[in-house]
């Protein structure tokens, strides 16, 4: 590694001179090159000033997308990233400077997107994208430290999997082809809609469904029962538009609530409660982490009375029959 010049030190990817002033240290990025940052070093001793970045907060957000995010994320997350980059960020800061951003000004932004009238899931991902864009700006030199503080992100509320009653999974099943047939096959595989649409018949070998391009960008195999693929050819699902087909199964179905995930997410519950296991389910969901998909364990509500009724626990060997003979005795005598 190059000695680097007196006073300067590198912190992850990005350099800066180190120096303290009126018993006050104070950091000043030189950017995230040794040549420039030892060029702007001399600069700056020259001048006899400190260096502060000023660029704009928007500004420093267009060159975060165009030159961080894709590198990071597909096409579809690029773009909701910029939509939340012009919907929100320019807004409201507008002309304020990337160097004069404090934490305070990130929590009054938390609070001002909670009245847009979005959802707490969303206020979080675009706070996680500002938080990004910060540590960016930093790495790059915008920044001496990310003011980013600590715990602004709003904790949500875990919710149970949006899935369907058995009764739904009946009318669903009910309907006529092509649409019966493609519920099947998201029940029976648990794909999301993207990767139903591109799923082929020649993708299967050996009662294996070969799944690409999928969320995750990792290669995944997922079991078929024969009968979802004997004698098709090319694409299994003849739907392109998801829109379209929810609003078809509602219209034939009735069941209002309908979306094309609910499929996903009713496949995994009913895997769960069959006694699978939560580390193959993962396998099969292609989640990257099994935290994901321990929202699956919540399972439904008959299930989990069955199972409180046969193993009744907290009580001792003999105590349950000894409270039915005792519901028994007491029960009143009814006169001839």
């Amino acid at each position: 590694m190059p000695k680097l010049p007196k006073g300067v030190k590198r912190r992850r990817n990005a350099y800066y001179w180190r120096y303290r002033i009126r018993g006050k240290e104070v950091w000043v990025p030189l950017g995230s090159d040794l040549e420039t940052a030892r060029r702007q070093l001399r600069e700056l001793k020259r001048e006899g000033k400190v260096h502060r970045s000023e660029l704009t907060v928007c500004e420093v957000a267009k060159r975060w997308l165009e030159r961080c995010v894709p590198i990071g994320r597909n096409e579809k997350n690029q773009r909701i990233a910029a939509v939340r980059v012009e919907r929100y960020l320019v807004e409201h800061f507008r002309g304020v400077r990337v160097s004069d951003l404090k934490p305070d000004d990130l929590r009054g932004y938390r609070l001002w997107l909670e009245t847009r009238g979005i959802s707490p899931a969303t206020v979080k991902h675009i706070l996680g994208d500002v938080r990004t864009m910060l540590r960016w700006s930093e790495d790059e030199g915008y920044l001496e430290r990310s003011p980013f503080p600590r715990r602004l992100l709003p904790r949500l509320q875990e919710e149970p999997p949006d899935r369907l009653t058995d009764e739904e999974v009946e009318r669903l099943l009910a309907m006529p082809e092509p649409y019966r047939y493609v519920i099947r096959l998201g029940l029976a595989t648990g794909l999301r809609w993207g990767e139903l649409t591109r799923a082929r018949a020649d993708d299967v070998q050996n009662g294996m469904l070969t799944v690409s391009r999928t969320k995750s960008g990792k290669l995944r195999r997922v079991p078929i029962r024969e009968e979802l693929y004997r004698g098709r050819v090319g694409l299994l699902c003849p739907f392109r538009s998801g829109g379209s087909f929810q609003r078809t199964v509602r219209r034939k179905s009735g069941v209002t609530t309908f979306h094309a995930h609910q499929l996903r997410h009713t496949m995994a519950c009913r895997w769960l409660e069959a006694g699978g296991s939560l580390a193959a389910l993962q396998e099969l969901l292609g989640h990257s982490s099994i935290v994901v998909t321990q929202r699956y364990a919540r399972l439904a509500e008959a299930h989990v009375r069955a199972e409180a009724e046969r193993l009744r626990v907290g009580e001792r060997p003999g105590e349950r029959d000894s409270a039915s003979m005792l519901q028994v005795v007491e029960k009143p005598s009814v006169p001839a």
